[in-house]
């Protein structure tokens, strides 16, 4: 599996590791290995936390890869509006998507960033190393 903090230190590094201030999570210190990476993706609206915990050791779920990389997406000005007419209550799990990862999966499907398997998207599930790098690499594709 992928924690949050590995994803968000993959994509600051796409960005070539540009200058963040200090993290203002409480549960990021900043000699973390990933403190900068989530500083930068905070101060630029990639990620958001809770209670102002980021929780950089909890495992990504897909869901939350789909959101993270669609306000990365739109950090880089890419067009995310395909999602808008991605009608993606076909998979059969739709239900169990978060709201807050509702406009995100459906670009991430609309994309074709996302796929589901066996008509479903498995939006809690953990993300694998395997599983992120190919939806990069096809986010990179596009």
């Amino acid at each position: 599996s992928m924690t949050r903090a590995m994803v968000v230190q993959v994509l600051y590094r796409m960005q070539g590791s540009p200058e963040a201030g200090g993290s203002t999570f409480t549960d990021v210190a900043d000699s973390a290995w990933y403190a900068k990476a989530v500083a930068w993706a905070s101060e630029n609206g990639i990620v958001n936390g809770s209670n102002g915990r980021f929780d950089p050791n909890g495992l990504l779920t897909r869901e939350q890869l789909a959101a993270i990389l669609w306000r990365y997406a739109q950090y880089e000005g890419r067009d995310v509006s395909v999602g808008e007419n991605t009608n993606i209550l076909s998979y059969d799990d739709a239900q169990d998507i978060s709201s807050y990862a509702v406009p995100s999966m459906q670009w991430a499907c609309g994309a074709q960033i996302i796929h589901g398997a066996d008509g479903r998207l498995t939006p809690g599930a953990k993300a694998t190393r395997a599983q992120v790098a190919a939806i990069i690499h096809r986010y990179l594709e596009r």
